[in-house]
């Protein structure tokens, strides 16, 4: 008589993680606000930056393109990116990734100040490997920032699904940062800024990282 086979209890796998990276504090307070003081006084006295504003119909400031030397030009931000830099490296530990002998390095930073009533459409960071925000200040009431899965636009014929779903299976992800949050991802990843409707600049600093 032939033996039988066991049935086996059928199993579900998560495949193809997308890792966000977040953390809280990564500077002292002191430096914090020396980084904000510097990030409004830009926006009063980069004309460069402003008239780029005013032109691309951009809300509020960013020295986005007008200034690419912020570390170099004040120890603030030089500070700053020592902080981001550990944790860039450990977001790139966590992801798996074979450094062979390089580490992230800062290709691009920026200022960001968006009063109410700005936002940011929807977008990528290309030519580099991780990007994020660190947030200078964040009023009560500032929008949080939005993830989409990278998958939204091959799922073709998919039915929608439910209201109440678990986080990691929705198509698109809010976190609401606090003062003094960083969060990274990796670049190829997309994001927006939906209406900020404080009452006050929601101002942060983006960055994008290579390796090197």
């Amino acid at each position: 008589m032939s033996e039988k086979k066991k049935a086996t209890a059928a199993q579900t796998h998560d495949l193809f993680v997308t890792r966000i990276y977040r953390a809280e504090k990564i500077v002292p307070e002191r430096l914090n606000n020396a980084v904000e003081a510097l990030c409004m006084s830009l926006a009063v006295d980069d004309a460069a930056g402003l008239r780029w504003c005013e032109k691309h119909g951009y809300p509020g400031y960013t020295s986005y393109a007008s200034l690419n030397d912020l570390p170099w030009r004040f120890p603030e931000f030089r500070k700053l990116v020592k902080a981001i830099d550990r944790h860039c490296l450990a977001y790139a530990k966590e992801l798996h990734w074979d450094l062979r002998g390089t580490k992230p390095r800062v290709d691009s930073l920026w200022v960001n100040v968006m009063p109410e009533g700005g936002s940011h459409t929807s977008h990528i960071h290309p030519n580099s490997v991780i990007s994020g925000t660190y947030y200078v200040a964040v009023p009560e009431g500032a929008g949080p920032i939005v993830y989409e899965d990278p998958r939204l636009g091959f799922m073709m014929a998919a039915p929608p699904r439910k209201q109440t779903l678990p986080r990691e299976f929705k198509s698109h992800v809010s976190f609401r940062p606090e003062t003094g949050t960083l969060m990274l991802w990796e670049s190829w990843l997309r994001h927006e800024v939906p209406l900020n409707r404080a009452e006050g600049n929601r101002i942060s600093v983006s960055f994008n990282y290579v390796l090197a």
